[in-house]
C-alpha cells in the first residue's frame, strides 16, 4: 500500500492540522508529514498549488487528495480498519461521528476566543459571550462518553473523536477554563499520549510566530 502524504501547518498553532496527525500518529498509520508554515498573515499561498480548498490539512495518497480533518480520519479509518479510529461497535460509531460532526461545526465562540497555542503560558483571559456555553456543551460530552465507555479515551481506547478534541484539551488548559474533576482526569490522558507529547514537542521547538494567534 502507498505510504500518505499528510500536509500541515504549524505545529504550536494549527489545530485542524492537529486532528488528523494526532488521529493518525496515534493510531501507528505510517505516513509523510510535510510542514507548510503559515508564519505570516493570511497564510502561506504555496499551500494552493497542494491543497484543493487553499487550506491545510490535507492527505494525498496516490493521486487521491482528501482535505479537510474529518474527511482525513474517515478516510484513514476505512484505509486501516485495524486501527481503531472508529469504534468498532455500531452505535458507537454513530455517536463516535455525531460527536466529532459537531466539533468540525460547532463551538465557534470557544475557538475564536481562544485559538490553539501550545507554547502559550497558562493564563486566563476575559471571555466574550457564548464561550462558556461552548465549554459548557463539551464537558457534557466527555462526560456522558466516559461514563458510557468506561475512559480513559472517549470510546474506551483511543480514537478519531479524541483526535477531534485535542485542539480543545489544549484550549481549555492554557486559558485555565475548567476545574471539573473529571474534565482534567481526561485532558491529563490525553496530554500523556505518546502522540501528543510528539506533537509537543515539536511545536515548542518552532520560532515561527502568527500575531493573530497570541492572545
Amino acid at each position: 500500500m502507498d505510504r500518505p502524504t499528510l500536509y500541515i501547518a504549524n505545529k504550536n498553532y494549527s489545530s485542524w492540522s492537529f486532528r488528523p496527525w494526532m488521529a493518525l500518529t496515534g493510531a501507528g498509520v505510517d505516513f509523510e508529514e510535510v510542514l507548510i508554515p503559515f508564519d505570516y498573515p493570511g497564510g502561506n499561498p504555496d499551500i494552493k498549488a497542494i491543497s484543493p480548498s487553499g487550506n491545510v490539512p490535507v492527505l494525498q495518497h496516490g493521486a487521491l487528495k482528501i482535505w479537510e480533518s474529518l474527511a482525513i480520519i474517515e478516510y484513514a479509518a476505512e484505509l486501516y480498519p485495524e486501527a481503531g479510529l472508529l469504534p468498532r461497535d455500531r452505535a458507537a460509531r454513530a455517536l463516535a461521528r455525531s460527536v466529532s460532526m459537531e466539533m468540525l461545526s460547532s463551538f465557534r465562540a470557544l475557538r475564536g476566543a481562544c485559538p490553539m497555542n501550545i507554547r502559550r503560558p497558562k493564563a486566563r483571559i476575559v471571555l466574550p459571550d457564548g464561550v462558556a456555553a461552548d465549554i459548557s456543551r463539551i464537558e457534557t460530552i466527555w462526560r456522558d462518553l466516559l461514563q458510557k465507555s468506561g475512559g480513559p479515551f472517549l470510546f474506551g481506547a483511543f480514537s478519531g473523536a479524541d483526535a477531534m478534541f485535542a485542539p480543545v484539551v489544549n484550549r481549555f488548559d492554557i486559558y485555565d477554563l475548567v476545574d471539573r474533576d473529571d474534565t482534567l482526569a481526561y485532558m491529563t490522558t490525553m496530554k500523556a499520549h505518546p502522540a501528543w507529547r510528539k506533537w509537543e514537542e515539536a511545536a515548542r521547538a518552532e520560532r515561527w510566530i502568527v500575531a493573530e494567534d497570541e492572545v
